[in-house]
C-alpha cells in the first residue's frame, strides 16, 4: 500500500492529529488574546474599531467554534480531505470577518492567516495544499472589497492584501515537499508498528509455549512475565502479571532475596521449594536483566523430580545387572530359610510364641524375594501388576501386618484421612515396600513421642492428585544429606546400605507416582508419596 493510498483511504494519523491539536489550541487562544487587545487599547483600539460588536460576536463564535472542533475528535473520524477543509473554511471565515471588523488588512491581522493555511497544508495532499491556500485569500480578497464598498476600508490596502496572498501561497507551497515527507515517514512508522507489534505476539508465544518454565520479576518483586508452565508450577491463582511474588511462593522469594544479597542460592535442601500441587520438587535459577538496583531478574524453574528421573534410570540400570547377578546367590539361602521356618512351624514342640517368631521369619524372608523380584523387575522394565484400589483399606490392612510384624503397637501408628474412600491406582506389592520402608525408617529415627508414625492420605488442591505422607517427630534428616538422601548407598546410618529411600523413589516412579521429602516444623520429617493423576488412568 503506498503513501498516497494510506492517506486517501483513512483519516489522519497520529502525528496528523497531533497538528490538528496545535490548530485548535491557537484557535482557543486568538480569540482571548485579540479581546484583551481591544480592552486595553480602549479609546482608540487597535482592532474592532470599525465594528465593535460583530467583533466581539466574532471572537465568541471562534472561540466556540475552536471547542467544537475539540470536541469533534472524540467522534468517529472523518475522511481527511473532509476534515481539513472544514477547518479551512471555519479559519478563513472567522479571520476575514475579524479583519472586517478592524477595518481591512490596515489593522495588521492579516497575519493570523500563516498558522492555520500553513498548518492544513501539511496535511493536505496534492492540489488540496493550494486549495486550501485559495480559500483564505478568497476569505481575504472579499472582505477587502465588502469592506471598500461599505466604507469601512480602503483601495490603498490592495497591494497588501495581494503581499498577503502571495505569502499564503508560498507558505502552502513550501508545506507541498513537507507532507510528503510527513507522509512518508507516518507510513513507516505505521509499518515499523506493524511489526513491532507482530515481534510482541510472536515473543509472546514463543514465551508462553516454551517447554521450560520462566517468570520475570522486578526490583519491586513483582511478576512482570509469566509462561503457562511457571504458572502452573506456582499455582494459577497467585502467579500471574502484576501479582507479588511473595504472595504466589514465599519461598521463591526467599531464595531470590538470599540469591541478591550473596550471588548464590542456599544449599542442600534449602535451594529447593515444592510445587503449588505438592507433586514435584523445582530448583530455581536466577540471571539478571539490566544494570538497575536492584535489577529485575529472569527465573527458570527447573522440576528436578524429571532430572533426578533421567539420572536414576542410568543408576538403576546398573543396579539392575548387580542384583541379576547375585539374586540366584540371595534367593537361595532365602529359599532355605523361609522352607526352614514353615517346616519348624509345623512341629508340634513349639509353643504359640515360638511360632509367632517363625512365622515372623517367614514374613521377612518372602518380603526379601519381593525386594529381589521387583528390583529385577524394574531394570527389565516388567509390565507392572497395576491395579485400583481404596488406599483407605489398604492402609488399615497394612498398619496390622506392620504392628504385627515389628514390634511395634498399632496406638504408635495413626491413620489420618482413611475414611473418604479415596482411591488409587498402582502395584499393591512395590506400594507395600515403598511405605514399609518408610514406616521402619520413621519407626527407627522418630523419636519417642506418642505416635511415633502417622499415616496420612487425601487430595492435593488444586491438582486434585491423592497422596499419602509418612510423617514422624524424629531429629529429621541432616541437612548436608536432604538433596541426596534418595541417591544408591547415601545414609546417615552405618549399619544401613543407603538403598531404602533409593528404591523407594524408584518404584514410586515406576508406577508414575513422586516421592518428596520435607522437614516437618517443629523436627520431624515428612515423606509424601504422590500418586498418579486420577485423569489420567486407563483402564
Amino acid at each position: 500500500m503506498g503513501v498516497d493510498q494510506i492517506g486517501r483511504e483513512s483519516t489522519l494519523g497520529d502525528l496528523g492529529w497531533r497538528i490538528v491539536g496545535l490548530l485548535n489550541l491557537y484557535r482557543l487562544l486568538v480569540p482571548p488574546v485579540l479581546f484583551a487587545i481591544y480592552r486595553y487599547t480602549l479609546p482608540q483600539p487597535t482592532v474592532g474599531s470599525e465594528h465593535p460588536r460583530l467583533f466581539f460576536a466574532i471572537c465568541v463564535a471562534y472561540f466556540i467554534a475552536g471547542i467544537v472542533l475539540v470536541l469533534a475528535q472524540r467522534l468517529p473520524r472523518l475522511p481527511r480531505h473532509v476534515l481539513l477543509l472544514s477547518h479551512s473554511l471555519v479559519d478563513s471565515l472567522a479571520i476575514a470577518l475579524l479583519l472586517y471588523a478592524s477595518g481591512g488588512v490596515g489593522s495588521g491581522l492579516g497575519i493570523l492567516f500563516v498558522v492555520p493555511v500553513g498548518a492544513v497544508a501539511l496535511l493536505a495532499e496534492g492540489r488540496q495544499t493550494l486549495l486550501m491556500a485559495a480559500t483564505a485569500v478568497v476569505a481575504l480578497l472579499t472582505q477587502q472589497v465588502l469592506g471598500q464598498l461599505w466604507g469601512t476600508g480602503s483601495s490603498t490596502d490592495y497591494p497588501t492584501a495581494g503581499v498577503i496572498g502571495v505569502i499564503l501561497f508560498l507558505v502552502a507551497l513550501a508545506s507541498w515537499p513537507l507532507t510528503a515527507r510527513l507522509a512518508e515517514s507516518e507510513a513507516l512508522v505505521k509499518r515499523r508498528e506493524v511489526d513491532l507489534a507482530n515481534l510482541a505476539e510472536l515473543s509472546q508465544y514463543i514465551v508462553q509455549h516454551l517447554r521450560e518454565s520462566l517468570l520475570v520479576v522486578d526490583g519491586e518483586d513483582r511478576i512482570r512475565l509469566i509462561n503457562e508452565s511457571a504458572a502452573r508450577i506456582l499455582g494459577d491463582q497467585a502467579a500471574y502479571p502484576g501479582a507479588l511474588l511473595g504472595e504466589a511462593s514465599p519461598k521463591l522469594l526467599y531464595l531470590l532475596s538470599t540469591w541478591r544479597q550473596s550471588g548464590e542460592r542456599p544449599k542442600d535442601s534449602g535451594a529447593t521449594f515444592i510445587a503449588s500441587n505438592g507433586a514435584s520438587e523445582i530448583l530455581p535459577h536466577f540471571a539478571p536483566l539490566g544494570t538497575h538496583d536492584p535489577p529485575p531478574v529472569i527465573v527458570f524453574l527447573e522440576d528436578t523430580t524429571e532430572v533426578a528421573g533421567k539420572v536414576q534410570q542410568l543408576k538403576l540400570a546398573s543396579l539392575g545387572r548387580l542384583s541379576a547377578s547375585i539374586a540366584h546367590e540371595i534367593r537361595n539361602p532365602v529359599g532355605a530359610m523361609s522352607h526352614a521356618a514353615q517346616l519348624l512351624g509345623e512341629s508340634s514342640h513349639l509353643g504359640t510364641e515360638d511360632r509367632r517368631l517363625a512365622e515372623i521369619i517367614r514374613t521377612n524372608a518372602s518380603r526379601v524375594s519381593e525386594i529381589i523380584a521387583n528390583v529385577q523387575s524394574m531394570s527389565r522394565r516388567e509390565p507392572l501388576r497395576a491395579e485400583q484400589f481404596d488406599l483407605g483399606n489398604w492402609l488399615r490392612a497394612f498398619r496390622a501386618e506392620f504392628c504385627a510384624t515389628l514390634p511395634c503397637p498399632e496406638d504408635q501408628v495413626s491413620l489420618h484421612g482413611v475414611e473418604g474412600g479415596l482411591e488409587v491406582r498402582c502395584d499393591r506389592s512395590q506400594l507395600r515396600q515403598i511405605v514399609w520402608n518408610l514406616a521402619e525408617n520413621a519407626l527407627k529415627h522418630g523419636g519417642e513421642a506418642a505416635p511415633r508414625i502417622e499415616l496420612r492420605s487425601g487430595r492435593l488442591s488444586p491438582a486434585q492428585r491423592p497422596y499419602l505422607e509418612v510423617a514422624d517427630r524424629g531429629r529429621g534428616i541432616p541437612e548436608s544429606l536432604a538433596e541426596r538422601i534418595f541417591e544408591p548407598f547415601v545414609t546417615s546410618d552405618t549399619r544401613g546400605v543407603g538403598l531404602g529411600l533409593y528404591l523407594a523413589r524408584e518404584l514410586a516412579q515406576a508406577n508414575g507416582a513422586t516421592l518428596i521429602y520435607e522437614p516437618r516444623p517443629g523436627d520431624g520429617s515428612v515423606f509424601r508419596l504422590v500418586f498418579s493423576d486420577p485423569l489420567r488412568w486407563r483402564a
